[in-house]
């Protein structure tokens, strides 16, 4: 049997429920934040204090009503995706103002689509952020998912520069969301006329650029995006729309659709339609539904189809969510944390657990530790030992006895 001093280990049962429930607690609560490290901030101001030598008049003026932004196209703005607007006042040292209305989009291609609804073909090109226009006195541009309509009180030839400054100073979107639509790398450049191009990721825009396809027969029930350009052609003007569907089995179902429309009579009821606007071609290359219509000829509306060609080159237009809220990486980061916290802990436990029962040995004696009534545990002793001698059995002959 061994023997020795300690404690009886039904005492520090409670002590054991105790730490087991203190580190069941840690682990739930960095899970938790892992799993949510941040909670949901305010969005960040959009336009800054000062910028290029204009300061801040009063107090900008934040909202995120779309009707403050464009009361007469409120709708047309949440469909691009509206978040906020701000606008603000500026004022220069020479006595110049400046008024900016910046509208803040859930990714680049809202911002994009609200850009090209408000672009007009009169408008002269500026580089500004990722695209800008200008007329007069007045800049339009966008970079990223932020929208900027300034309007200067005086023309000056300065203008662009002092707005490429202020570009560069707006918040950038993070992970995918700044990545344009997809579809302007398959519209051809020959041809352009120049300010004419819309983009459409609804039946609300789509009826503002004037397509001649109605929504009906787009179907933006499926999620497309539409894109609509003006080309010159030696035999006239024509009109490119460009339809994008999830499939390519969903575009090839709309372009049947679409042409059945074209040939159906203009009097059967019940059949969406498409507004006459002469010859009318269409084809499909991978899920774009690319469509020619206006007063050219079939060989200049081939040219321009045939330059319209889809490849399966993959690109992000879905936002992958590759934040600080949703990254598998600061998942593993807190996990190791985690592992750590629960060791420095369960060392710290075992640290102190052993320092006291020392500290009581030495200091108090066979006052807690080392009692005769208390023992270690309990063993069995199972070793092999010698057999117990018995005593000797009587024996005794059979047989017929001697006599003497």
């Amino acid at each position: 049997m061994i023997k020795g001093d300690s404690v009886p280990t039904h005492q520090f049962r409670p002590f054991s429920s105790f730490f087991r429930a203190l580190l069941v607690g840690i682990f739930l609560t960095s899970a938790a934040f892992a799993a949510n490290p941040t909670v949901e901030s305010p969005a960040p101001p959009i336009l800054p204090k000062q910028f290029a030598g204009w300061q801040l008049e009063g107090a900008s003026q934040p909202s995120k009503d779309a009707a403050v932004a464009d009361p007469a196209n409120a709708a047309l703005l949440k469909e691009y995706g509206f978040t906020d607007v701000e606008s603000a006042s500026y004022k220069s040292d020479d006595g110049r103002s400046l008024k900016i209305r910046a509208a803040r989009f859930a990714d680049a291609s809202g911002a994009f689509g609200a850009f090209s609804f408000y672009l007009q073909p009169e408008m002269a090109s500026e580089e500004i952020g990722d695209r800008g226009a200008s007329l007069g006195r007045r800049v339009l541009f966008f970079r990223g998912h932020i929208l900027v309509d300034a309007a200067f009180s005086q023309e000056s030839v300065m203008s662009a520069a002092v707005l490429r400054e202020l570009a560069g100073l707006l918040p950038r979107p993070g992970g995918n969301l700044g990545t344009l639509p997809p579809l302007l790398t398959f519209v051809p450049h020959h041809g352009y006329v120049a300010n004419t191009e819309k983009y459409a990721e609804g039946p609300v825009a789509l009826g503002a650029i004037e397509s001649p396809i109605s929504a009906e027969l787009v179907d933006f029930n499926t999620s497309p995006e539409v894109l609509l350009r003006q080309y010159s052609t030696p035999s006239g003007a024509a009109t490119l729309i460009l339809i994008e569907y999830p499939t390519p089995a969903l575009s090839a179902a709309h372009l049947r659709n679409i042409e059945a429309a074209y040939h159906a009579p203009q009097s059967k009821t019940g059949v969406a339609e498409v507004e006459n606007v002469g010859p009318f071609f269409a084809k499909r290359t991978g899920p774009i539904v690319a469509i020619v219509a206006g007063p050219l000829s079939q060989g200049d509306a081939q040219t321009l189809l045939g330059a319209v060609n889809w490849d399966a080159s993959v690109t992000w237009n879905e936002n992958t969510y590759f934040d600080k809220k949703n990254n598998v990486a600061n998942l593993l980061v807190n996990i190791i944390l985690l592992c750590i916290i629960v060791g420095a802990i369960s060392l710290a436990v075992g640290v102190a657990f052993g320092g006291v029962r020392v500290l009581l040995r030495r200091y108090f004696p066979g006052r807690v530790f080392g009692r005769s009534g208390q023992t270690e545990f309990i063993s069995l002793d199972l070793a092999d030992s010698p057999p117990t001698p018995s005593a000797a059995p009587r024996t005794g002959s059979i047989g017929p006895s001697k006599s003497a």
